[in-house]
């Protein structure tokens, strides 16, 4: 079974239509037969999306660290829940075990996630695909930025196609086929 990797919030956000979005997310990657790894949490955008591809009947991985297990916030309900010693050994894990990744909404430890893992692509580490899902616009402030960068001569031109932008979650499809 293929894995795509999601990284997004461990928060709902302020507006209901990030949750409806992960649960749709979820729907999508189970309903096409996917199976999802991602940060193990059971709050926020990322518990959303464990329960509807759980809801699916595919298999839900999850790589947490210990600290955030202690805080209560693990997702015991997954096929499988790792439990590691640090942030780099939760993104190096996630990694090994993912086939595709997808980023949605999220705060500092999605940027962290995606950052890195775009990185690693550009210093050639992978070839695994990567797309950033813009719903709502969501991420065009960030988009904007890595293009002015590019512009300003800090991103080769090369590295902007690492990863897909794509606008509508209904352009995800393609992915799972």
């Amino acid at each position: 079974m293929k894995k795509i990797c999601v990284f997004c919030g461990s928060s709902n956000g302020r507006d209901p239509k990030y949750l409806d979005l992960a649960n749709e997310v979820g729907s999508l990657i189970g309903g096409h037969g996917w199976g999802l790894v991602y940060g193990g949490g059971k709050v926020g955008l990322m518990g959303a999306v464990a329960n509807a591809v759980m809801a699916k009947k595919q298999d839900v991985i999850g790589v947490i660290p210990k600290s955030l297990v202690s805080a209560e916030v693990a997702h015991t309900g997954v096929t499988a829940l790792h439990v590691v010693g640090s942030m780099h050994e939760r993104k190096k894990m996630m990694y090994d075990l993912s086939d595709a990744f997808l980023i949605i909404p999220g705060g500092m430890g999605t940027l962290d996630e995606m950052f890195e893992i775009i990185t690693w692509a550009q210093l050639k580490y992978h070839s695994k695909p990567i797309y950033i899902l813009n719903e709502f616009g969501f991420y065009n402030s960030l988009i904007e930025f890595i293009n002015h960068s590019s512009q300003q001569g800090f991103i080769r031109p090369e590295h902007l196609q690492l990863f897909k932008v794509i606008e509508k979650v209904e352009g995800l499809a393609p992915i799972f086929s």
